[in-house]
């Protein structure tokens, strides 16, 4: 948890002359700046400049030659901006020197540390000195090095490898990935053993440049009330409609970010994940990413065959399908109405109607509720507001509608990514079913900007733009169509594959006719082969009802890596194999990241502890 930044800051240590002299004579300067004695240039110019800071017990931060510039980390360790004449000194002026507001994990020994690492803007051109500057944390499991250890040096308490995570995205935050799972991390795959490390790619929320195009949150969320209305509320008219916006949003994003649209393909993702190894000291990336972090795995180890480690790409993209027009977008239609039926729906009838308000039979109905039946409710509901929203009322919110748009963008869908929320969202949709708009109401609320989010001072917009930035320079150079009749086709076809998916991820891609318009071909983009030879395996993992990453790209993806990879065939509910635990997946993991080991067989059948819905049961329950 993070701690609160202190109020007032106390005198710095003073040290006799002669002790000094005594000392340097000892161990050097060098090791007297690492005993934070003698400080840093940065911890100088912190010190000079704020006199009323004094050393703690673990040092200075940020130590000597550390290429992250770490940070116990507060409530004000965020990057300095790129315009900052000193960033280093304004960096260090943050060091908190109280451990007391520091954030340490739950046990009080783990550390959090904040950083950053300044980066090259574009790799192939040495003339252009601009950089991106990524925010990076960490969660250190040893904690820190004592003034009084005998083990002084920092590196004692550094893990033999480090996990670097990634969410997905594009446009996830690897740093707020890391507050939400570190000890979870370190835990799962190895005992506690190994430090974690999570990064905001280039372009996504404390990265700086933030791809961010309005200036405000609540802008976007003006948008999105025309931007997100479905085909099966208003066909070709929207289709203009949200074209139109595409088009202005991207000009937006000329205006206020310049060419940086060149610099964020998942290729230049990669080179950055390859400096943050480097930055590590470490021969080889060991890591855990996420949905579209495997893309960037996948990019990765054959871009860098020779330093890929102990890899996992936890629901499976396949990152050929990027490369074409609309591919980030129909590639991940197969499952989200199988989740909806055979998942939500499918297990809500077998917990129960004490576990599932939607296992009550509605008046109408005679004896326990089946499967066909609650498929013809939930139609009939959503079709009735395909016609007309229902209205509401909410303390929060004042006058609300629920439309069809948003009840399946902003709730439906979303909640096929996490099961624990299934019980609550058939409480909802009971409740809707009813005539009651209470709920989802109050759940839309909840939805927008400026309720979803902490404030955050100084305020930072959300970065949301960089997802079509990625998608688009990922496939800049598939042939583009005239004029909006093939895209018309494309999201018909696709809301008929998933009413659920197919809507949502048409948005994704549409933006893509007009990103040419406003950049030039990017940097850097992977066209090369997915077979890269590797010195240790890639570990998959893919399930057959992952709503946005579907097991058939993992298992196209694991015969395309040949012996370069094997498959966790991971059964359970929800995005990635986080939100139905499986002690089997999570033992192969773990003997994965910690020795190395690998499942002589391509694939690997695990299934999950629980089922939804009555999770947590003990005993007679």
């Amino acid at each position: 948890m993070e701690k609160k930044n202190p109020t007032a800051i106390s005198q710095p240590r003073t040290w006799p002359r002669r002790t000094i002299i005594w000392m340097a004579a000892a161990v050097g300067i060098v090791g007297l700046v690492r005993l934070g004695i003698f400080p840093t240039p940065a911890q100088r110019w912190a010190l000079r400049d704020n006199p009323g800071v004094q050393d703690s017990p673990y040092g200075l931060f940020p130590q000597e030659n550390d290429p992250f510039h770490f940070i116990p980390c507060t409530d004000v360790s965020r990057p300095p901006p790129l315009d900052d004449p000193t960033p280093q000194q304004s960096w260090a002026a943050l060091f908190d020197p109280n451990p007391n507001h520091w954030s340490w994990g739950s046990t009080g020994r783990g550390i959090y540390l904040c950083g950053y690492l300044d980066l090259p803007l574009d790799y192939h051109n040495s003339s252009d000195h601009r950089i991106v500057r990524i925010a990076v944390n960490k969660f250190q499991v040893a904690g820190l090095a004592h003034k009084n250890d005998p083990r002084i040096s920092s590196k004692s308490y550094r893990s033999e490898r480090t996990i670097i995570i990634n969410p997905g995205g594009p446009g996830g935050s690897g740093t707020s990935f890391l507050w939400e799972t570190a000890e979870e991390m370190t835990n799962r795959f190895s005992d506690g053993e190994l430090d974690v490390l999570g990064w905001d790619p280039r372009g996504v929320n404390f990265s700086l440049p933030a791809a961010a195009c309005f200036p405000q949150n609540g802008f976007r969320d003006r948008w999105s009330l025309l931007a997100l209305r479905y085909r099966e509320e208003a066909p070709r008219a929207q289709l203009e409609a949200v074209d139109a916006m595409n088009n202005a949003t991207f000009f937006a994003c000329q205006q206020r970010l310049g060419d940086f649209g060149r610099f964020i393909s998942t290729a230049s993702v990669a080179r950055d994940l390859d400096e943050i190894r480097k930055a590590l000291h470490e021969e080889e990336v060991t890591g855990y990413l996420v949905s579209y972090g495997t893309g960037i795995g996948q990019t990765y180890v054959n871009m860098f065959p020779t330093r890929a480690g102990r890899l996992i790409l936890d629901g499976t993209e396949y990152v050929r399908d990027h490369r074409l027009l609309g591919g980030f977008g129909w590639t991940a239609l197969d499952n989200a109405t199988d989740a909806w039926r055979d998942g939500f729906l499918g297990e809500c009838l077998n917990a129960g109607p004490k576990w599932c308000a939607l296992a009550n039979p509605v008046s109408s109905q005679n004896g326990p509720v089946t499967l066909a039946q609650l498929e013809a409710r939930m139609a009939q509901l959503l079709d009735s507001l395909k016609a007309r929203p229902q209205s509401a009322y909410t303390e929060s919110g004042g006058p609300s509608l629920v439309t069809y748009s948003a009840l399946v963008e902003r709730i439906l869908y979303p909640a096929m990514y996490r099961p624990e929320n299934w019980p609550g969202t058939a409480q909802m949709l009971y409740e809707l079913e009813a005539g009651n708009a209470t709920l989802a109401a109050k759940s839309l609320d909840l939805s927008w900007s400026e309720h979803s989010e902490k404030p955050i001072h100084p305020y930072t917009p959300a970065s949301s733009e960089l997802d079509p930035l990625v998608i688009c320079s990922d496939s800049y150079d598939a042939p583009l169509p005239d004029g909006l009749d093939w895209w018309d086709q494309l999201w018909k076809d696709m809301s008929a594959r998933s009413w659920m998916a197919g809507n949502s991820r048409f948005f994704a891609v549409l933006p893509c006719r007009y990103y040419n318009t406003y950049w030039a071909p990017p940097s850097e983009v992977y066209r090369g082969d997915l077979n890269h030879t590797l010195k240790t395996p890639t570990l998959l993992i893919a399930s057959p009802y992952d709503p946005a990453t579907p097991l058939r790209n993992g298992r196209r993806l694991r015969a395309e890596m040949g012996q370069n990879a094997r498959l966790i065939v991971h059964h359970a509910y929800g995005h990635s194999s986080r939100r139905d635990m499986s002690e089997c997946t999570n033992q192969v993991a773990k003997a994965y990241i910690l020795h190395g080991i690998i499942p002589k067989e391509q694939e690997t059948h695990c299934y999950a502890n629980e089922k939804p819905y009555v999770r947590g049961l003990i005993g007679d329950e």
